[in-house]
């Protein structure tokens, strides 16, 4: 009797981990696409989807980009070359966009905050960054009521048509 196939769980394409707190704790006032320096074992890692980004930041090391404090775990797959889990990453971008964001940072005393880990259509791992400044608890404050008030109108409207109320 032949076993059928099995599914792959890697990510082809997609979300590979997402920093749902940045866009809570900070006011994101701009987004940029970067690339991502990679090794082989951490894009595999990356593809099964157990990267967390939601500790991590991207600052300024000899003037370039680099991703800090983002947790890819080791991949269990049988390879050979192991890689640090925290260690700092890379980010690709024009000479200008850096300069851009690092006087943004800078000037403005911003900061450049991960959003996520996709993969785009032609399967490259790309890191979204926004642009933001962080939020105060009052705003934090809002942003829950304004949610909540947006949960409980689409219940309410959800439930007018049954007659229920």
């Amino acid at each position: 009797m032949a076993q059928k196939p099995r599914k792959t769980t890697m990510i082809s394409h997609g979300i590979a981990a997402q920093n749902r707190k940045g866009r809570f704790n900070y006011a994101i006032k701009e987004t940029i696409e970067a690339g991502l320096v990679l090794k082989g074992a951490e894009v595999k890692s990356l593809r099964l989807g157990r990267a967390m980004i939601t500790e991590s930041y991207a600052g300024e090391r000899d003037g370039e980009l680099w991703l800090f404090n983002s947790y890819i775990p080791e991949y269990q797959g049988g390879v050979l070359s192991r890689f640090e889990t925290r260690a700092p990453r890379k980010l690709l971008m024009q000479r200008k966009q850096i300069q851009k964001y690092l006087g943004a940072i800078a000037k403005d005393g911003a900061t450049l905050v991960p959003l996520d880990i996709h993969f785009n259509p032609r399967g490259v791992a790309k890191v979204t960054l926004g642009l933001g400044e962080g939020k105060k608890n009052v705003d934090k404050r809002h942003a829950i009521a304004e949610r909540d008030w947006q949960r409980d109108k689409a219940r309410l409207l959800r439930d007018k048509g049954r007659g229920d109320y």
